[in-house]
């Protein structure tokens, strides 16, 4: 049996042209998803290496600059502007602290386009924390990214909806299905091995146009083939997953019409309405602090500090007696009231920082937590891990940005209390940015939830079958 329906279901899928089609639109999408988000890592990749061409070619320029004044040299900058002075150093020199993208970046924009890739932390301004998102368009936002992992999670769907909505009905409205019944083989059986021998087919052809994909844009197999294949296991489970959702409400309904209607329902509850529940949930329970009341008690901070910063000044060198001056000198510049000013606003607004990010932690625990009853969100977190454009990935980003910052000024402000100028010779010694990514969900945990999904619907598959099948309404 299993032959012969091999055969006739091939000469079938090729005589209706399915096949065909299929792998010609699948091919086309992928491409052109593929493509998109190659353009994007691109274009990151791009932006990072201009601007640390630019600060390499600054760093040669002060270099010169610092080395002609310790030669005694007379140059053309303005005083107020030379990089001897530690804070002048620290403003125009600062570093390029880069989040590059990895191999599998392309397959996924995640929130690649709501947060910077390359930040440069200054030692006068604004606290990082309170700003490292980009502008992004809102259009953009409102309809998305074009992917990879839209194409695999929202549209592959739909194509398995369309590919098998009718495998048992069609033949119990042809009337073949009482002939099929009548035959000494398992109905159940055959109709396993008939949605098997499609999802074989559209795995197959999904796997290679994905293949093809990987290579078009430049995939190096030789250092991510676990990675890789990770991936397709991945996708494997997930075309699995429709495929028995569509078994199910073929035995269940049992009419091609309302077989199509149905699975068009299930596909918006699972897709759209059960992630979306899921965020909103999270909105609910774990709700952010205005951004906006954020900036406002930062602004307000820090008019106060300023009105008093002669103040702020004696108890910060009384709290650090390490910056103050050991000569007895008590003549104080703009910058030492300014770094003691700047460090009671951020310990002013650590709490409300704090309490923002807490809850940022808090929603991404619970939609990590419910990601489990939702096919859709663990697709899309597994693809996000994959190209490093996770929630988690920038939210580790931003904190080994905020550390950095913190290192770098601590550097400079020793230099600026002791009334020490910047020099050539310590330019080696300058604090260097080096992102260490977090650990990731593994994804072989989340094929095999998806699998569990598959599973315990085939078993539901199978008791429906045999109830309708006592009652005898499967074949009428």
């Amino acid at each position: 049996m299993f032959t012969y329906n091999f055969k006739y279901e091939l000469t079938s899928l090729l005589r209706s042209k399915w096949l065909v089609i299929l792998a010609i639109i699948l091919l086309i999408i992928v491409l052109f998803a593929g493509n998109n988000g190659q353009e994007r890592v691109d274009k990151r990749l791009v932006d990072i290496q201009k601007i640390t061409a630019k600060t390499n070619l600054e760093d040669q320029h002060t270099l010169q600059i610092l080395d002609s004044i310790e030669r005694g040299f007379t140059v053309t900058t303005d005083s107020w502007d030379l990089p001897n002075n530690p804070m002048n150093f620290a403003m125009e020199n600062s570093r390029v602290a880069a989040l590059y993208p990895n191999s599998f970046t392309f397959i996924s924009v995640g929130q690649s386009d709501l947060f910077a890739h390359f930040v440069q932390p200054k030692i006068f301004g604004d606290n990082f924390a309170q700003n490292y998102s980009e502008l992004s368009s809102p259009v953009q936002l409102l309809f998305g990214s074009f992917d990879l992992a839209f194409v695999i999670i929202y549209i592959l769907p739909l194509l398995i909806i369309a590919f098998s909505y009718h495998i048992l009905s069609e033949e119990k409205e042809y009337g073949s299905l009482k002939l099929l019944a009548s035959q000494p083989i398992s109905i159940f059986n055959w109709l396993l091995q008939k949605v098997g021998f499609r999802f074989f087919w559209l795995t197959l052809i999904t796997l290679f146009v994905l293949s093809i994909t990987f290579i078009v844009n430049g995939f190096d197999f030789s250092t991510n083939l676990s990675g890789f294949l990770s991936l397709l296991l991945l996708v494997t489970s997930y075309i699995l997953f429709w495929f028995v959702i569509a078994l199910l409400v073929n035995i269940y309904i049992g009419n091609s019409a309302k077989n199509a209607v149905s699975l068009l329902g299930i596909w918006v509850f699972i897709i759209l309405l059960l992630p979306a529940t899921i965020s909103q949930l999270s909105n609910v329970f774990y709700p952010i602090p205005s951004r906006a009341k954020l900036l406002t008690e930062a602004r307000k901070i820090k008019d106060e500090a300023e009105k008093k910063q002669d103040k702020i000044l004696d108890n910060f060198l009384r709290d650090h007696p390490e910056y103050a001056s050991k000569d007895g000198q008590t003549n104080y510049t703009f910058w030492h009231k300014y770094i003691a000013s700047k460090k009671l606003v951020d310990e002013e607004l650590s709490p409300l920082l704090e309490s923002y990010n807490n809850q940022l932690q808090e929603q991404q625990k619970w939609i990590g937590n419910w990601q489990y009853v939702s096919p859709t969100i663990i697709m899309q977190q597994s693809f996000n891990n994959f190209a490093g454009t996770s929630t988690a990935h920038y939210q580790n980003y931003r904190t080994q940005v905020i550390e950095f910052s913190n290192t770098w000024k601590d550097f400079f402000i020793p230099l600026v209390y002791n009334n020490k100028n910047f020099k050539s010779s310590t330019y080696k010694d300058l604090p260097k940015f080096n992102y260490k990514p977090p650990k990731s969900a593994s994804a072989t945990i989340n094929t095999i939830v998806i699998l569990l999904f598959s599973g315990l619907i085939i078993g539901l598959s199978y008791l429906i079958f045999n109830k309708k099948k006592k009652k005898g309404t499967l074949i009428d």
